[in-house]
């Protein structure tokens, strides 16, 4: 086994004062193998912990061939392709999963997510924010909020104009990877971060945060907040909502188990167990009172809804005369189009 948590080779950004905006790792690794950081720590001079090494173009060439005559040729190709950069460079070293303390190290942690090398909550990003300086996405890259006013009007001057796509600290995942067998209508709506599970449908109104995201085949319509994980075979409906633990679900992990439906504009502040259905328009948040029913429609008790957390086969909906929020055995699992959610 490794004793190192992650290595990878970027390409990034940074502003006039040398400051990181961004990072692009093409191919990031996962328990390296100790050869490999033994190659690499003898060419950069890595002396052990977390690191970001600045590398140079001139440094390439020498390293690629020794990766190469290594057996990493795959990585040494990569890196030899670097001397023709225009752009800083940067090896990144994990020894262990730690709490990022620079802006390379940070964008790392976000491509294990999306390359799918480890699941929301799987990787330690504790402090994050701070690293991710807010930025200017435009179609000549990301630019420095302060520096851009003066990249604007250099492109006007060129005849060329300077669009702004977005201001925010996360960029588009898709700018950085493309996971195998998804679609996504709109690929502003998931951020560097997102664990998008093969088979997965996100069209135009759906949304996934970073270290969120599916398991495998689902349908989202909705949103999925930051933290939360969903299981295969769910359908998030349009307009739905998961709390995540940015915004208002303090210390609740929220999750939704395998073959789950939430209902169009509905949205939920438990965990759901598997094959959960939760009505349109029905929001379930934790504190809410909920009236058990038995199969006959009897009430058997009153309870709120954090105590349904996790369990299986519920049905939440509201009582259209009496306006009170009832549960009860879910018997009829949904099931996804499997002809929908094939992107070979």
């Amino acid at each position: 086994m490794s004793d190192y948590f992650s290595l990878a080779f970027g390409i990034g950004t940074q502003n006039s004062a040398g400051d990181w905006l961004e990072v692009f790792y093409p191919q990031p690794l996962l328990r390296p193998d100790n050869a490999l950081v033994k190659v690499v720590a003898e060419q950069l001079g890595y002396s052990g912990g977390n690191q970001a090494i600045s590398l140079s173009t001139s440094q390439c060439p020498a390293l690629g061939k020794t990766l190469s005559a290594a057996g990493f040729a795959e990585l040494g190709a990569l890196v030899s392709q670097f001397e023709s950069s225009n752009r800083p460079l940067v090896a990144t070293i994990l020894a262990s999963d730690e709490a990022p303390v620079s802006t390379p190290e940070a964008y790392l942690k976000l491509h294990l997510l999306s390359h799918r090398l480890v699941k929301p909550h799987g990787v330690i990003l504790a402090g994050i924010f701070p690293l991710l300086p807010n930025v200017a996405w435009t179609n000549q890259g990301a630019i420095d909020i302060n520096e851009l006013p003066q990249r604007q009007l250099a492109a006007r001057l060129q005849g060329e104009c300077l669009t702004v796509h977005g201001v925010d600290k996360f960029p588009n995942m898709t700018d950085y990877v493309v996971p195998s067998g998804v679609r996504i209508a709109d690929t502003a709506r998931v951020r560097l971060g997102a664990y998008v599970g093969e088979g997965t449908t996100v069209m135009h109104e759906g949304f996934i945060n970073f270290n969120a995201g599916t398991a495998g085949t689902s349908m989202v319509e909705g949103r999925i907040s930051a933290g939360v994980f969903v299981g295969k075979g769910s359908d998030l409906g349009g307009g739905c909502s998961t709390m995540g633990t940015l915004s208002g679900g303090g210390n609740i992990v929220i999750a939704v188990g395998e073959g789950c439906l939430i209902g169009a504009n509905a949205g939920i502040g438990i965990p759901l167990g598997d094959r959960c259905t939760v009505e349109a328009g029905l929001y379930i948040t934790a504190g809410i009172k909920v009236a058990l029913l038995d199969e006959a429609d009897n009430l058997v008790e009153i309870v709120k809804a954090r105590d349904l957390a996790n369990q299986t086969d519920l049905l939440f909906r509201r009582n259209s005369q009496t306006g009170a929020i009832e549960c009860k055995t879910n018997k009829s699992a949904i099931q996804l189009n499997d002809m929908l959610h094939a992107h070979n």
